[in-house]
């Protein structure tokens, strides 16, 4: 089975790729060789303000919001964890920055996926860490390394 993907579709855009490219998305970039599954909502701006506010006392919204699943230890789950990601702020950022919205929105997907598999770039060495394993993963989607 591998990451097994719930769509949630809490804004409208046309943009937005359709499940089957988010579930190949997220095959690439699951490191585990356990099954496991994703929840992915789609929201606008003003949803993904009030998490970001929420959940990181930051205020506006944000591409992406992880939200990692931990259950304690006697109760089995195979919840990886839930993303959060702005439609409206990823086909404004892919054409500030020249790409392709598709490219962007698979960046967005693979750069969740790996907070929810417990990576950060608070510290230097774990964001070179991090973003050298999204240039390979999306390397091997065909796109370009985002941070060019």
């Amino acid at each position: 089975m591998g990451l097994e993907l719930e769509l949630q579709l809490a804004c409208e855009s046309q943009e937005i790729p359709d499940v089957a490219t988010f579930q190949h998305w997220l095959n690439v970039c699951f490191m585990d060789a356990n099954d496991a599954t994703v929840l992915v909502r789609i929201v606008d701006e003003t949803e993904s303000a009030e998490l970001n506010q929420q959940f990181r006392d930051k205020v506006g919204p944000t591409n992406v919001l992880s939200f990692p699943f931990e259950t304690p230890p006697e109760i089995p789950d195979d919840h990886l964890g839930d993303l959060v990601i702005c439609a409206p702020l990823i086909a404004a950022e892919a054409k500030e920055q020249g790409k392709r919205a598709a490219d962007h929105w698979a960046h967005m997907l693979v750069h969740g996926v790996l907070h929810l598999q417990g990576y950060d770039h608070l510290i230097e060495t774990e964001a070179k860490e991090m973003e050298a394993l999204e240039i390979h993963l999306l390397s091997g989607l065909g796109i370009a390394n985002p941070y060019k």
